[in-house]
């Protein structure tokens, strides 16, 4: 008798394969004497549309509305059904005597495999493969110690429950919202809250007033000394004539009353998890956080070079600690050959800095495998993020960096001044890094009042003449003063949110919210936050590709319509404390603590109430985007609207759903001033256009590129294609179609 596999991803199941021994490779599945492995191409069955449970519900009415199944139907996904049968197919084998579930170690890899299961009407036999890392090494011990499937049955239930109250809450609050307001409005237990966020933030800047603060600096003996406002402690003050008074001061010399010499230490920052990786990518690079999670899924697919990616750790546990040196010598290729190898070379010492089995839930943190790497196969992109993982990775595993913090006092007359520098003693983790690392600071934008960290200033760790020249001062010198000059500044506004850093808010949201209940701050802290790390960045896509929120640059802007639809939803939906009250009750589940049918009739419950105030509500919504464009399906006036990859004209009535192109963001770099140009209008028509000025015809534009030899090849040209009729044949905000897409979110 023989083994059934079932992976998630063909990738996967190939490694898998290998491992296993199994050679005879078929159009679905790849068999061996003991094993065969099959595939899931992600979720291959799905919850029921609405319109399998009753004809009733094929037309949108708030007549029909809460939509409670009381059976629930599981359901093939049509586009990937061919799959779904060849598994099934092996998973009646007359030679298959129990299935070994090895799709994604957490919540939803399990619902993956289970749904099939279920679809299937499969009975046989269950056991868990859970790993986090698809190395051979990893693979080989997994298979030694799985488990039985009645172990994660709990996690199972969590899992269906989770897919069944955001099934029954999305669907009846976006239909809700559209059929009330007949408008194209979806929302979320996570989607609204998120967007919630980033209103507020907004309208926090906007509400921002700057105001001017002065500083005044002395030059004496050599250095810059600051004044400090000896009540408060601030090297600021609102009020220039204080210092202007301070300045016209008779004193000529700085009286020296402390010099303080402290030996310190500064320890490396944490390991990665997801949320921290894609925020720093976004803030180093301008990787989105979708961007971020492909390139870190390929590292540990196809590449096998890093562990499993979405994971909420920062942490190892203890019994892995036996494996960090095979990992140093693995990831000693290249630019990390030295520093890997001579943390290789002595005993590592860890601590719980790091270690700490109670800060690790499914996963651990992120960390090279065992897998001996090539860096050549990588791309630029890729490379950047393994090179992220791995120096951060070794930094840990250093010892920390040891300098001598110099601070001088001096008063002149009344007036405190102070200057500081430090010396490095032992580089340490530092040695890692570039000479110009610095860490990722909080995107708060508000001034400090604190001098800069002296060990990533720029420019502090190579002036060392300054350091000597303040440690040679002593308690009761006398400098002479050579200059005074007052410096001036505004203060600034919370920063606009970036793909990075509202990635971090979604995992602690609590510091971005006006009113901060002990209750909610609890709660919160305790789920993680919004979502989860492997739901992020599909949200923030979802709240892009709906038009609730846009991207100008880097920033992220809500708008009009995402500024309406808080206005109207339920204020339910719009707090975090719903999502982080779901997210308690589904990890008690998935511990056996609580009961997940219990859970989803109180889901019954609140959907009931939510449906009634939707309907009760007496709000309207206004479309403000309205062009002079008649739609040339239904005649109605087209709204226009800054979609992902450029510009849309899309018509206003929902039933309708046409939609047209007009402008579209290119790569093609303008001739006179090098930015990204659009691409404008139809068929011999098209020409890019720059914000210069510059406007080219597309067939210009590839007669130079030809003369350049940069043209692209027609297999490169019929891929563009394609994809450009794909996109324009995609449903554009369609109510229906976003209220079942990730439902998950």
């Amino acid at each position: 008798m023989k083994h059934l596999v079932i992976a998630e991803k063909p990738s996967v199941a190939r490694d898998i394969a290998r491992v296993l021994g199994c050679s005879q490779k078929h159009n679905s599945y790849i068999e061996g004497k003991e094993y065969v492995v099959t595939w899931a191409l992600g979720h291959l069955v799905t919850l029921a549309d609405p319109e399998q449970y009753g004809d009733q519900y094929r037309t949108w009415s708030m007549d029909t509305l809460p939509i409670l199944p009381k059976s629930w139907k599981l359901v093939v996904i049509k586009q990937t059904a061919r799959q779904y049968h060849a598994v099934k197919e092996q998973l009646f084998r007359k030679d298959v005597s129990d299935i070994v579930i090895a799709t994604d170690a957490g919540r939803e890899g399990e619902l993956v495999a289970r749904w099939i299961l279920e679809k299937a009407g499969c009975r046989k036999p269950l056991w868990r493969l859970w790993i986090s890392s698809v190395t051979d090494r990893a693979i080989r011990e997994g298979f030694e110690h799985l488990r039985p499937g009645r172990a994660y049955e709990p996690l199972c239930r969590a899992a269906v429950a989770r897919a069944k109250a955001d099934w029954v809450v999305g669907i009846n609050a976006t239909r809700a919202m559209t059929c009330r307001y007949n408008a194209q409005l979806s929302c979320g237990r996570v989607q609204t809250p998120t967007l919630s966020m980033i209103a507020a933030r907004e309208e926090e800047i906007r509400k921002f007033v700057p105001k001017t603060y002065y500083g005044l600096k002395l030059s004496a003996g050599g250095a810059i000394f600051t004044w400090i406002d000896s009540g408060t402690g601030s090297g600021r003050t609102f009020d220039r004539d204080i210092l202007e008074k301070i300045r016209r001061s008779p004193e000529t010399a700085l009286h020296i009353t402390e010099v303080k010499r402290r030996s310190k230490k500064k320890y490396p920052p944490a390991l990665y998890d997801l949320t921290a990786l894609q925020r720093e990518a976004d803030q180093r690079f301008g990787f989105s956080a979708r961007m971020t999670l492909n390139i870190l899924q390929r590292l540990y697919e196809e590449h096998k070079v890093l562990t499993y990616p979405r994971t909420d750790s920062r942490h190892l546990t203890s019994d892995m600690t036996y494996t960090l040196k095979e990992r140093l010598e693995a990831c000693a290729v290249g630019p990390y050959r030295k520093a890997a190898a001579g943390i290789a070379k002595k005993e590592i010492h860890t601590d719980k800095s790091f270690v700490d089995d109670a800060k690790v839930s499914d996963h651990h943190a992120i960390i090279p495998t065992e897998q001996f790497v090539q860096l050549d196969r990588m791309t630029n992109d890729e490379r950047k993020i393994y090179d992220m993982v791995v120096r951060r990775f070794l930094a840990v595993l250093s010892p920390a960096c040891e300098y001598t913090d110099l601070s001088v006092t001096g008063m002149l007359g009344s007036e405190r001044f102070q200057a500081k520098a430090s010396v490095i003693k032992k580089e340490g983790w530092m040695e890692v890094y570039d000479a110009g690392w610095q860490e990722i600071g909080d995107d708060s934008g508000q001034d400090s009042d604190s001098q800069a960290d002296p060990l990533h200033s720029s420019g502090d760790r190579g002036d060392m003449q300054t350091a000597e020249m303040l440690d040679g001062l002593k308690a009761d010198d006398h400098l002479p003063v050579s200059s005074m000059s007052i410096t001036e500044g505004k203060t600034k506004p919370p920063a606009c949110f970036t793909e990075g850093t509202l990635i971090a808010a979604m995992e602690d949201p609590v510091r971005y919210l006006p009113q901060k209940d002990r209750t909610l701050v609890r709660t919160l802290g305790e789920t993680g936050g919004l979502g989860t790390v492997a739901t992020r960045a599909d949200i923030i896509e979802k709240l892009l590709g709906s038009f609730l929120m846009e991207k100008k640059g880097k920033e992220l802007h809500i708008t009009s319509k995402g500024r309406q639809l808080l206005s109207l939803v339920p204020a339910d939906l719009k707090s975090p404390e719903l999502t982080a009250q779901w997210e308690m009750r589904l990890k008690s589940i998935a511990q056996g603590k609580d009961s997940d049918k219990e859970f989803l009739s109180e889901i019954e419950d609140y959907t009931k109430a939510l449906i009634q105030e939707i309907r009760e509500s007496s709000g309207t919504f206004r479309h403000d985007n309205l062009t002079r464009r008649k739609c040339p399906e239904c005649g109605k006036l087209m709204l226009e609207v800054n979609g992902k990859h450029g510009k849309m004209l899309v018509c206003q009535d929902r039933e309708c759903g046409f939609r047209e192109t007009i402008s579209r963001r290119t790569n093609a770099r303008c001739p006179v001033c090098h930015k990204k140009m659009e691409l404008v209008g139809k068929g011999d028509a098209q020409r890019f256009v720059c914000t210069c000025g510059h406007k080219e015809k597309l067939s210009s534009f590839q007669e130079r590129k030809k003369k350049e030899g940069k043209s692209a090849n027609k297999r490169d040209v019929a891929a563009y294609m394609k994809k450009q009729a794909k996109e324009a044949n995609e449903p554009l905000n369609n109510a229906f179609a976003e209220a079942f897409k990730n439902l998950g979110l």
